[in-house]
């Protein structure tokens, strides 16, 4: 399906690009008229609508030195796209990351999020992301999400290193400019509102509003000036997803616990097609079906004051804000895997991906039910059908004021002054916390199945007879997990830009100068966890009316299959926590971890990391012009010289004991209480850049760059202490030790172009990237014991079990005698750990600058075309990426592998017309398939394309009525590992509409 995907792919563009190219040569010679949508003020003409915007950007990326694509506003509060992240993927080379159904991170020629560094009017922006919301965040990547876009006036994107820029940016170096008064004197302004309609949505009212407004005035004779903007925005969305939770790789020779049987194994029969003993092949841990409805509130605002009391010199104060709060409510029906009695079929190797997977478990014994009693009157409760549910809502909030001064002498000399102070945090704002699981269950499950033969896996179960899975009374109280994760970046620079401008002769100008940055960063985390899986309380704790029945396949449009599940009980969160509160003091006398804040569920840190960069940067460059060829040509050259100081604190708990308290589900207990680590790194780097740019004849130029570019590890890398991960398994348990001395990943970069401006909005190019990336962070891994802890597995009531059962003995049959015969070492249906225990081993993982290195190089395409006068016009994009580092899908998990991530090709055809009163635009974007994340197993999204659209009429002047669709086909998404049967996720995609009114004046 994906090569004829990009077989009609490639014949669209193609076809598309000759039909615009008809007009080229014409459009040369009879240069196109201004575009129609103007307003006349006087004898000044102002150009707006789309394509006074694609003009603007096409003269910013002419008049640039080296690469550098921009995106310009279509009017003073009104952006091409209403989410930054949206526009920036029209642009060549430029893929997104959604979140919720909305643009959220950027990767630029392949290069992720953390790869691209993101400024503010040139300042360097902290970043305020939580990623899964279960681990201290460490990601440096931006958050597009939290920002509007009706408050921005251009998106500038710098393919090729600069020595006058902010360094962290292998992918590129992305600037948001937002306007300045006194750039457009006179009084401007713009109010927006518009209702949006989320087809997502599973129930309830799906209409939201959005209201914005712009207000830019200059007085006294235009020496002061004062904008303010502001936005709000409200969205209520789903996104339901199918997810399936993997084991690492196995070689079909292995026989490990979760491994296939082998021959002589009485299961071995149950196998078709087994994999061979070369073959790799990964086995489902887990599955569900999960539910999210998502309320999204986003506000974001700006001030700007400015004062120019002589032509030379002008003032700027700025305050910027951004607020977003998504709530999130998840309702999940899933089940875990023994790996016991199973049956299975598989493909043929040498991935070999799973047809289906089965295990079957024994009924529940007569009178048994959850909780089992302790010993010695324990017994089997059955299997669980897991009916969970969270309810989580994180707000992530910006904050940034600056002070700008620019002086520009009558010599030819200028400078310029900047500072800011800036933060960004997220964190939970609700009594839960980040990542929340609360569960429930019926227990009684005969067999359960997952099948793979469908894009859907379709998740299936049988229960004993007698046990009606939709029986609320039978719903007990289980386990539950509340984590707690904070994030918080500030960032204080002062820049001190000069320079002067020659009048003659070949040097045209030196800018030199100097950035001060402190980056702070703190990280915490903490959890609180009731291991209660088998039963917190009995199902009569739990009032029958908490539950409320919802149904499956009709949340999967075009996607459900007979035979998946098709209903299960859902519940009223906050009232299931207070319940579960007030029985067992699930979070004010947890299991492990301690409550942070008294009456909440929020947990009290046990993981604070704290990291401080200092970074001092001057440089310098020099910029030469010459005649060639009858035409201006220009050369730059500039270096730039960075030293990093690196203090790195982390506060991590102290471990005192272990326990069993699953099959196989080991917890490491922690004392409550913690210490500081601190460590120290440093590093400089020199960054030269060169850029070349000659015109063999009128409108054509040609491009040549070479530079050097850097980005800073993950602070996860860099933390100062070492943690132990809570959860640890037979085989042992695992860690992790941060490494505040690694250096920055460094790229040595080489641009090449052609572009050929025909007419004042249209132009032909192609590029070529080519980049030698070294230093990259890969991991070691050390096997210790840590803090002298222990485990049953191998101790005297292991072996005491393996003689008495045989050397075949099942860990749940090994776990059942140990609590029968050592009731003394038990509590509950908990084993403790007790004298004689060997001690743990962990797998200590630290990172390490490894000597790896990766080629990365590829191809850029552009057409942006306007049919004479006619309003119709085309933007077409198509990018190459190639990279010499891939993953192995034929190699087990525990070969280490090294790979380049987010590496795709990507294509965007635009159709806009613009004339009169009316304008409107379909776009089409694509990426193709990319693996995402690496580490013992891949993981790859599969491709996608998005058509959205939009349209405008102006009644009367600065009066405009619009509609939009976003995601008009509603195209859903899917992830796999090895095999395209080891199907990560699936989630349905849908459309959001919206309409409105603009005011202008």
């Amino acid at each position: 399906m994906q090569a004829s995907h990009k077989h009609w792919l490639a014949k669209f563009l193609v076809g598309t690009s000759a039909l615009s190219l008809m007009g080229a040569a014409q459009a040369a010679m009879a240069q196109e008229a201004p575009a129609d949508s103007s307003d006349s003020v006087g004898d000044e003409i102002v150009v707006t609508g789309i394509r006074a915007s694609l003009e603007a950007s096409a003269d910013i990326k002419r008049n640039a030195q080296g690469v550098v694509d921009a995106i310009s506003a279509e009017d003073i509060g009104k952006f091409p796209d209403t989410n930054l992240a949206e526009s920036l993927q029209r642009i060549t080379g430029v893929s997104i990351d959604r979140s919720n159904g909305e643009g959220s991170l950027v990767t630029v020629r392949g290069f992720g999020p953390e790869f691209n560094l993101v400024t503010l009017n040139g300042r360097q922006m902290p970043t305020a992301f939580i990623g899964d919301g279960g681990s201290a965040p460490s990601s440096r990547s931006f958050d597009f999400a939290n920002l509007a876009s009706e408050s921005i006036s251009g998106v500038e994107v710098y393919k090729s290193g600069r020595a006058t820029i902010e360094s962290g940016g292998i992918g590129s170096s992305i600037n948001i400019r937002t306007p300045r008064p006194l750039d457009k004197p006179g009084m401007h302004g713009s109010l927006s509102a518009k209702a949006v309609v989320d087809s997502s949505r599973n129930s309830g009212d799906s209409v939201t509003p959005e209201v914005s407004g712009i207000f830019s005035t200059t007085f006294a004779d235009d020496t002061i000036g004062f904008a303010i903007s502001g936005s709000y925005q409200k969205r209520k969305s789903s996104t339901n997803t199918a997810n399936v939770g993997w084991r690492d790789g196995y070689l079909g020779s292995e026989n490990n616990w979760g491994s296939l049987a082998q021959p002589g194994d009485p299961r071995f029969p149950n196998i078709t097609n087994r994999p061979d003993a070369t073959d790799v092949y990964q086995v489902p841990q887990n599955a569900s079906y999960d539910l999210n409805d998502i309320d999204r509130e986003r506000i974001n605002g700006q001030a700007v004051l400015q004062f120019r009391p002589t032509d030379g010199l002008t003032a700027t104060i700025d305050y910027t804000y951004s607020r977003n709060t998504v709530q999130t409510r998840n309702s999940n029906v899933g089940v875990w895997f023994n790996h016991e009695d199973t049956s299975s079929a598989w493909t043929d190797g040498p991935v070999a991906g799973p047809i289906f997977y089965t295990e079957r478990f024994g009924p529940p014994g007569p009178g048994c039910a959850a909780p089992s009693p302790p010993p010695p009157n324990q017994c089997a409760i059955g299997k669980d059908l897991s009916y969970s549910g969270a309810l989580t809502e994180t707000r992530a909030e910006n904050k940034s004021l600056g002070f700008n001064v620019e002086w520009e002498g009558s010599d030819g000399v200028s400078f310029e002054l900047d500072a800011h102070h800036s933060t960004a945090t997220v964190k939970p704002v609700n009594d839960y916390g980040s990542s929340i699981s609360v569960g429930n269950a019926v227990f009684g499950v005969a067999n359960q199945t997952i099948n793979f033969e469908n894009d859907l896996p379709v998740i299936s179960y049988n229960m004993h007879p007698g046990i009606d899975p939709l029986n609320a009374a039978l719903i007990t109280p289980t386990g539950n997990a509340f984590r707690n994760a904070y994030f918080r970046d500030e960032i204080n620079q002062v820049q001190l830009r000069g320079r002067y401008d020659h009048d003659s002769g070949l040097l045209d100008a030196i800018d030199f100068g100097v950035s001060y940055v402190e980056n702070k960063v703190r990280s915490a985390f903490g959890t609180i966890q009731n291991d209660t899986w088998g039963g917190a309380g009995p199902a009569s704790d739990i009032p029958d009316d908490i539950f409320e029945l919802e149904t499956i396949p009709d949340k999967f449009p075009g996607l459900a299959q007979p035979g998946m599940i098709q209903s299960f009980y859902k519940f009223d969160f906050g009232r299931m926590v207070d319940l579960i509160e007030g029985l067992y003091g699930t979070c004010s006398s947890p299991q492990t971890g301690a409550q942070g804040v008294p009456g909440t569920c929020l947990a009290k840190f046990n993981t604070d990391r704290r990291i401080t960069e200092k970074t001092l940067a001057p440089y310098l460059q020099a910029s030469a012009v010459f005649d060639l060829f009858g035409n201006p040509g220009h050369f730059v050259a500039g270096i730039r010289y960075e030293t990093t100081d690196i203090s790195s604190a982390a506060l991590v708990p102290v471990p005192v004991d272990t326990r069993w308290v699953g099959d196989n589900e080991f917890n490491v207990v922690y004392s409550g209480d913690s210490q500081f680590t601190r460590f120290k790194g440093s590093y400089d780097n020199w960054l030269p850049a060169f850029d070349l740019d000659v015109s063999p004849m009128e409108n054509v130029k040609l491009r040549a760059s070479y530079s050097h570019t850097i980005t800073r590890p993950d602070y996860a890398s860099m933390q100062g202490g070492r943690t132990i991960d809570t959860l640890f398994r037979v085989g042992g348990g695992t860690g992790a030790q941060g490494n505040p001395g690694l250096i920055p990943y460094k790229s040595k970069n080489i641009d090449l172009s052609a572009e050929w401006y025909y007419a004042p909005a249209s132009y032909l190019s192609v590029g070529y990237f080519h980049k030698d990336v070294s230093n990259f962070i890969s991991s070691t891994r050390i096997d210790t014991n840590a803090f002298g802890l222990t485990t049953p597995v191998g101790g005297p009531r292991w072996n005491a079990a393996i003689a008495a059962l045989g050397a075949s003995a099942t860990v749940a049959q090994i776990r059942q005698y140990i609590i029968t015969n050592f009731p003394s070492t038990v509590t509950g249906n908990i084993i403790n750990s007790a004298p004689g225990d060997p001690l743990l081993n962990f797998e200590i993982t630290t990172p390490i600058n490894s000597d790896q290195t990766a080629s990365l190089n590829g191809w850029e395409f552009a057409l942006q075309h306007s049919f004479w006068d006619t309003g119709f016009g085309v933007i077409l994009n198509y990018t190459i990426v190639n990279g010499d580092a891939t993953y192995d899908n034929t190699q087990p998990s525990s070969v280490p592998q090294f790979a380049l991530t987010g590496l795709s090709d990507s294509a965007n055809a635009v159709l806009f017309y613009d004339k009169g009163p009316l304008q409107g635009r379909v776009a089409w974007n694509w990426r193709d398939e990319y693996l995402s994340g690496t580490g013992p197993n891949p993981f790859y999204v599969e491709d996608y394309w998005q058509i959205d659209a939009s349209a405008s009429y102006e009644f009367i002047p600065g009066l405009t009525g619009f509609v939009e669709a976003i995601n008009l086909t509603g195209e859903g998404r899917r992830g796999h590992l090895r095999s395209k049967n080891n199907v990560s996720f699936v989630s349905p995609g849908y459309a959001r509409y919206a309409a409105g009114v603009r005011f202008t004046f």
